[in-house]
């Protein structure tokens, strides 16, 4: 069941088509994400993710179709579009010799706000990291801990939108599940959760819905929680290979 949300579509991408030196990356992707929603896309590397969180960023412009955050165009308005967005790569980098608190307080001063040190432990304590680890140099820090970190600049500023590029990708079975409960909890405060990744295992945890992108289309839109782990690996790997329903 689906935490109470904030109405409203935070993402729409209606027919959005990418070609790079006339190869579609993307070819005609519809998809939509609500308020306080999970949504996991599934593919292997080369299937348009990257692209399409790069439109969202206002990084590339479609060649055809459109894109709208909050029902800003990131293409015309990039800057806009990206002060409701908060992107997480794979790898957060953070400044080695500070602590968590500090690292959050000058990221959050990089978007324009000013954090007490106080302030920054709260957004801190929603992201998940324990507090025994906020005041540690991040050169210590798990690559679990870093996303905590960059979650909670998301937090601090109350973006709207939140991407996630392989998150889980490289954490152990704890850490994972941990990260997975950390995006429930964003999402039930009213954040869009988008992430990109090949982690079929727990988006059956994380994810209201599953997009599988294949060579730039969406050919399967799947609710995770309607399938047990099996069936829902099988379906996924059909739909890649580019073969019906099992």
């Amino acid at each position: 069941m689906r935490e109470a949300t904030l109405p409203g579509a935070v993402l729409t991408i209606r027919g959005a088509t990418k070609r790079f030196e006339g190869r579609t990356v993307l070819d005609g992707l519809d998809l939509s994400l609500d308020a306080g929603e999970v949504y996991a896309l599934l593919g292997p590397n080369g299937a348009g993710k990257t692209t399409t969180i790069n439109l969202i960023l206002g990084f590339l412009r479609a060649d055809a179709g459109e894109v709208r955050v909050c029902g800003i165009d990131p293409g015309t308005a990039p800057v806009a579009a990206r002060a409701q967005a908060a992107y997480i790569p794979e790898q957060v980098a953070l400044y080695p010799g500070h602590s968590g608190v500090e690292n959050l307080r000058y990221l959050a001063t990089l978007a324009g706000l000013r954090l007490s040190a106080d302030a920054a432990r709260l957004r801190l304590d929603e992201a998940g990291l324990a507090r025994e680890a906020q005041d540690r140099p991040a050169s210590g820090y798990s690559k679990g801990m870093r996303q905590k970190v960059g979650i909670a600049v998301a937090l601090a500023r109350r973006a709207r939108l939140l991407l996630l590029d392989e998150p889980t990708s490289g954490l152990d079975p704890a850490a994972s599940a941990e990260f997975s409960r950390t995006v429930r909890a964003a999402a039930s405060r009213g954040t869009a959760v988008l992430m990109a990744t090949h982690d079929l295992y727990r988006v059956r945890e994380m994810a209201d819905r599953v997009g599988v992108l294949r060579a730039g289309r969406l050919v399967e839109e799947l609710d995770p929680r309607r399938l047990d782990a099996v069936a829902l690996e099988r379906l996924t790997l059909a739909r890649l290979a580019g073969e019906a329903a099992p």
